[in-house]
């Protein structure tokens, strides 16, 4: 594993790998300039190796790779150009490693950009099966205001796989519109109906209905906040799910659906590096089980 010890998703893996009685080896990203990684190429094998309390490991001989690396970036303010150097350069060899390592790795670099395009995800989201709410991306405010006029009520977030909080465009932010000439912005029809966060790891599937008073309920407000509760899928939308996450190449993801007031089921996107402690602390839901259970190779390929 990959990451830092103290965030949640992390720290929910090591606990439930040490209940399995599974053997984990923790890369402290904090500590990447003291990695010491090696990657080689031999004979058409490439193989890994990192010095771990004086011993050389070699990262090739284990079953599974979860990578949380925060980002390519020195963790912390910067020292020492020389250790800042070395930190950048060993993560970076350790996320390309890990996109073609013989092993499992939840998630691989390369099959985790598909986030940084939102439309394109939507496209495979669609082609998986599930209802995408009408989207357009524009930087023309004339067409926007076209848009809600069509559907009455319209939310707007980010195109990128960078955060950001969906709003409704109303009052004063219908007045900041012209914003969008700058920067191309996705628009959707706001839906309602029940939120329901779903997780795929493997084959293993654990859903969860999220209320909330808020349209994002990443950012409940007040006192109340965003109350969680598991929930059961139809066997339909289950295995909707499962493909979607293999299409994407994601055996670890989190997928946003939303099933409407006529019982049809819509996804928004699909996370590659989900918070999934955020879920499974309020649920008991065994995320951080299924994920150390499939890191380990004990599940059905």
């Amino acid at each position: 594993m990959a990451g830092s010890p103290t965030e949640g998703p992390v720290e929910l893996l090591v606990n439930a790998a040490a209940e399995l009685d599974l053997d984990m080896l923790v890369l402290e990203e904090e500590r990447a300039a003291d990695w010491q990684l090696e990657v080689e190429s031999a004979d058409g094998v490439i193989r890994a190796h990192v010095m771990h309390e004086g011993r050389p490991m070699d990262l090739s001989a284990a079953t599974g790779l979860y990578l949380r690396l925060t980002s390519p970036e020195v963790v912390g303010a910067p020292t020492d150009p020389l250790r800042d150097a070395r930190h950048v350069s060993a993560v970076g060899l350790l996320a390309s490693w890990a996109d073609i390592a013989p092993l499992r790795v939840a998630n691989r670099p390369t099959p985790m950009s598909s986030n940084g395009s939102k439309p394109y995800q939507a496209a495979v989201i669609r082609a998986a099966g599930f209802n995408v709410p009408e989207t357009i991306v524009t930087s023309d405010p004339s067409e926007v205001l076209a848009f809600r006029r069509r559907h009455g009520r319209i939310v707007y977030k980010s195109i990128s796989g960078i955060r950001s909080i969906v709003h409704e465009l109303t009052g004063p932010r219908t007045d900041d519109l012209e914003r969008v000439r700058a920067l191309p912005t996705q628009f959707q029809r706001l839906l309602t109906g029940v939120n329901v966060r779903v997780h795929v790891v493997g084959r293993d599937v654990h859903a969860c209905e999220v209320d909330s008073r808020t349209i994002d309920y990443r950012y409940s407000e007040g006192e109340r906040g965003a109350e969680m509760v598991p929930a059961d899928l139809p066997d339909a939308v289950r295995e909707r799910c499962i493909m979607l996450a293999h299409h994407l190449d994601l055996p670890l993801a989190g997928i946003d659906l939303l099933r409407d007031e006529d019982d049809l089921w819509w996804c928004f996107e699909v996370n590659p590096s989900p918070a999934y402690n955020c879920f499974e602390e309020p649920t008991g839901l065994p995320i951080a089980r299924s994920l150390a259970t499939w890191l380990a190779g004990r599940d059905a390929a």
